[in-house]
């Protein structure tokens, strides 16, 4: 069976995918759980040797999973980015690997003649599902530290983006190590299904609706579920902020890969007294970015990626233009070269009862609104079913740590903004309807 696939570029379907049917995957899975034994014997230093020769195949095949990307999601420099940043995070977990995974010392129990020796046993089988938004990198992310602790790996991309996985599996046969313990297979939720029904542990990267949906099926199957979900992160910026810095830093963070980022900033609360000047500085910064067209190396802004979620956006625009809110620049979705465009947008008169502040809208749109003390503003910030991270931009460095300790957040940037995207040493933990499980960063 074949799916098509969409270029977001230009609206057109120019390929196919092959859907990997149930027992398919069951079979893919019981080679990959057969192979896993060996694979942890080898121990971490070999196991660490192994993924450098894949971080080199990768490499060497860089060009051709950037063209990849390019055609599963519009965006160049955002593609760049994600492979790179996926090569340089396999090099960094095989520095760490060794550190982390060596076998902890025996210690005395509380009764004096007995010690206590703990031993990690490594899951035998992940499963990993993961989103259309970073394929390769939200592929990666948990696959590399799972291989590096002896376990064996079964990942499952959104099929929106699927196109790199033959690129992968041709960097694989020059690893063959590596080749019998990470397995690839393409295909819509069904194939996602029968992957969870495979695995021993799941990691899901995704919205909210599908992550309810495979946290039931793991708790059915009796395994653990790590899931990264929505976010609708909030900044807070208080009259003492460099605005000029805070303008350029939450530009960034709300418009970078056109929105489509779960740690994407979707609201912004700034204090009454500053609240025309950081309009002015943020609308400035916001309307000199241009669109990724007719050239994808030129320009900052790529194409909504799922054409599904056009839709979503322009019903979220249309409740906040109905209920009041004005559009400083931007507020409409172009069509370009047949490929669907929003255009960068910052929004002000809203309210908490609209879609586009209360819903997550993976889209380059941020809202404004004013608070006047910091408590309304830790109360703003944390009104939300979301909570996968926030930024706090004072100048009064003990207010913002007091205030960011107060988020009900995962992770805080203080005086710049989505720090987690480029800064993986610290644990983060997602609250609320954004997530469940352990964190996928730091060395926890």
């Amino acid at each position: 069976m074949m799916i098509p696939t969409r270029n977001p570029r230009t609206g057109q379907i120019d390929g196919e995918l092959r859907v990997w049917q149930a027992h398919e995957v069951r079979a893919r899975a019981l080679a990959l759980r057969s192979a896993q034994a060996a694979w942890l014997a080898e121990g971490v230093d070999a196991r660490c040797e192994v993924l450098t020769l894949w971080a080199d195949a990768l490499q060497a095949a860089r060009s051709e999973l950037i063209d990849v990307l390019l055609a599963d999601t519009g965006r160049f420099h955002e593609s760049v980015i994600e492979v790179d940043s996926s090569i340089g995070a396999i090099r960094r977990w095989c520095g760490q690997a060794p550190a982390l995974l060596a076998k902890p010392e025996p210690r005395k129990a509380a009764i004096p003649f007995i010690a206590v020796q703990q031993q990690v046993q490594p899951y035998a089988l992940v499963g990993i599902i993961s989103p259309w938004n970073f394929p390769l990198l939200l592929s990666l992310i948990d696959a590399t530290p799972a291989l590096l602790a002896g376990c064996a790996v079964l990942i499952k991309p959104s099929e929106i983006t699927s196109r790199f996985v033959a690129v992968v599996e041709r960097t694989l046969q020059a690893v063959p190590a590596l080749q019998g313990v990470l397995g690839l297979v393409a295909g819509p939720g069904s194939t996602g299904g029968a992957v969870v029904d495979a695995v021993d542990l799941l990691c899901f990267t995704g919205s909210v609706a599908t992550g309810r949906k495979v946290g039931v099926q793991a708790a059915q199957n009796f395994i653990p579920a790590h899931l990264e979900l929505g976010g609708k992160d909030a900044v807070l910026v208080f009259e003492s902020a460099n605005i000029p810095r805070a303008a350029r830093a939450i530009c960034w963070a709300s418009m970078v890969n056109a929105g489509q980022s779960c740690m994407s900033l979707e609201r912004c609360y700034v204090q009454a007294d500053v609240f025309d000047a950081f309009c002015t500085a943020l609308v400035e910064e916001v309307s000199a970015l241009k669109f990724c067209h007719p050239d994808p190396q030129q320009g900052h802004i790529g194409p909504i990626i799922s054409e599904a979620q056009a839709a979503v956006i322009q019903r979220h625009f249309d409740d906040a233009f109905a209920k009041g809110a004005t559009a400083l620049t931007g507020g409409k979705i172009q069509q370009l070269g047949g490929g669907l465009w929003c255009e960068p947008t910052v929004l002000v008169n809203a309210t908490p009862d609209m879609q586009i502040v209360a819903e997550e809208t993976f889209a380059p749109v941020l809202p404004l609104m004013r608070f006047s003390t910091e408590a309304e503003a830790i109360h703003l910030a944390n009104d939300s079913k979301f909570g996968l991270s926030a930024a706090v931009f004072s100048s009064d460095e003990a207010q913002a740590h007091r205030v960011a300790s107060q988020l009900q957040a995962g992770a805080i940037s203080i005086n710049d903004a989505s720090l987690t995207a480029l800064v993986h040493d610290g644990a983060k933990q997602s609250f609320k309807f954004s997530g469940l499980g352990g964190s996928r960063m730091g060395s926890a």
